[in-house]
């Protein structure tokens, strides 16, 4: 066998591997990614302590303005086959200095939310290590092992990935499915009820900041089209599965919440919500309607459910560090690709330190693994992908009006930019509500959401300074097909 040209190995770094991945392995990991239980066991009562009634439209709503910015989102995806997601859509529709900045906050609110999601899975771990065995295992180890589990299978085959969030995805659904079917078989407490979902409810003072909490149960649908490289058929197997992921996930949160309300009965959910056990309500719940043995079970699914969400976050942080690698934004070296599975090892590797730093200094201060390092790297997670995602309607609309296309101005124009208006006022309502989500001190959100700040500027900076300096380098970021990109570096 010949040496290798010099060409070789840079064209090698230059894509990921085209794999088997289809419409079901995108939906589990984007359903993985939202952790269903977390969301019915963590979240939901919280949503009905600060929304009463109006808990019932915290899915919905969310929901419905994410279906709206998917109508652009899923027509322009078959022009985009590139891992960087809102980086190139960003790129294409308003400019390259705006789609680098907001590569940069994609990067930032990635890492943030596989750090919150890792916390998390150590604190479910350790609560549940000590009530089944008695043995209380320091949550920083926990972490450890859950991290090295992830850097593992982020290195090894996408695939695989995709099947260990099935199975866990699967096994939290069903244990859900089962307790809503023991409710809604018996009728629950007072029977079907259904003052919740009046549309006055929507009035009720907490409906606002309620969506704080629950617009983050649908971070992550956008890894739909971070895997475009990846998938057999993008332009079907893309906009499909951000479809089926949006409308389960809104649908199955809202059963889930009107499940919680007929189990209690209306007032009596509203006075548990309020009480001082309001995060053992689910389980509390699932134990009168099925038994212990379900409520233990849901226990530990939800340590898998955030280990799970954890490696979807981490995936989509290593394919953001490879696209920007890959196009020099970050050290060429970082755009590694694996010569066995095809999976972005500088990415992976990128992401597991970053993750290994920040939760190493946690443990040596002596923070709270859940009321800090959970809940504060959550804020620019949360605030960061909504950013993006309303930024990224805004560009779809941008790119369509200088594009011509096939599809209907309601596709192109209505829809995204109606999402786009929606996702805004998401993220006014989560930065002006932050407390909700960090419950810390108006000083400290003001730093948490620093580096989403600095990153958006610091982006903007070098694309202005590479056009200056290297517009040659300028001219190639945000490639949108990865082929195009693959055929420029080959030999003449």
């Amino acid at each position: 066998m010949s040496a290798p040209t010099p060409a070789e190995p840079q064209a090698r770094t230059r894509r990921l591997a085209r794999s088997h991945l289809g419409t079901a392995d995108l939906v589990f990991f984007v359903v993985a990614a939202a952790a269903p239980l977390t969301v019915v066991a963590g979240v939901v009562p919280l949503a009905i302590r600060t929304g009463g009634l109006s808990a019932a439209y915290g899915y919905l709503i969310p929901g419905a303005i994410l279906i709206l910015f998917a109508i652009g989102f899923t027509a322009m995806s078959p022009r985009v086959r590139n891992a960087g997601a809102f980086y190139s859509y960003i790129s294409m529709g308003l400019g390259r200095p705006v789609g680098v900045a907001g590569s940069y906050v994609a990067v930032i609110a990635y890492n943030a939310m596989s750090i919150c999601l890792l916390a998390g899975f150590a604190v479910y771990a350790q609560g549940t290590i000590r009530s089944l065995t008695g043995a209380d295992v320091p949550w920083p180890l926990l972490a450890a092992i859950g991290l090295a589990a992830i850097i593992a299978l982020g290195y090894f085959k996408v695939t695989l990935g995709a099947r260990v969030l099935g199975v866990a995805l699967a096994l939290e659904v069903v244990v859900l499915v089962i307790y809503e079917i023991a409710v809604f078989s018996t009728g629950g407490r007072n029977g079907f009820e259904t003052t919740m979902f009046d549309p006055g409810v929507m009035l009720d003072p907490g409906f606002g900041a309620m969506l704080v909490l629950t617009a983050g149960g649908f971070i992550g649908f956008e890894a739909t089209a971070i895997y475009a490289e990846e998938v057999r058929d993008p332009k079907r197997t893309v906009p499909r599965a951000t479809y089926i992921a949006i409308a389960f996930l809104a649908v199955f949160y809202t059963i889930s919440v009107w499940c919680v309300f007929v189990a209690f009965g209306t007032e009596d959910a509203l006075a548990f919500a309020q009480s001082d056990d309001v995060a053992a309500m689910t389980f509390a719940s699932i134990s009168q309607y099925v038994g212990v043995w379900l409520s233990d079970a849901g226990q530990v699914l939800l340590v898998t459910s955030a280990f799970a969400a954890a490696l979807a976050f981490h995936n989509a942080a290593a394919r953001y560090h490879f696209t920007m690698a890959r196009e020099g934004l970050l050290p060429r070296p970082l755009a590694a690709v694996s010569r066995k599975h095809g999976s972005p090892v500088g990415g992976v590797l990128l992401q597991g330190a970053i993750s290994a730093i920040v939760l190493a200094f946690a443990a040596i201060v002596g923070a709270d693994p859940y009321l800090v390092v959970f809940l504060w790297s959550a804020a620019p997670g949360v605030i960061g992908i909504l950013l993006l995602e309303a930024v990224t309607a805004v560009a779809i609309v941008a790119y369509f009006r200088r594009n011509r296309t096939e599809h209907s101005p309601w596709r192109v124009f209505v829809a995204p930019a109606a999402g786009a208006i929606g996702l805004f006022a998401l993220v006014w309502l989560c930065v002006s509500q932050l407390d909700l989500l960090t419950a810390a001190e108006p000083i400290v959100n003001v730093l948490l959401m620093a580096p989403l700040v600095v990153g958006a500027i610091a982006g903007v900076v070098q694309a202005v300074l590479l056009r200056r300096r290297r517009p040659e380098r300028y001219a190639q970021l945000s490639t949108a097909d990865v082929e195009e990109l693959d055929r420029a570096s080959e030999p003449a």
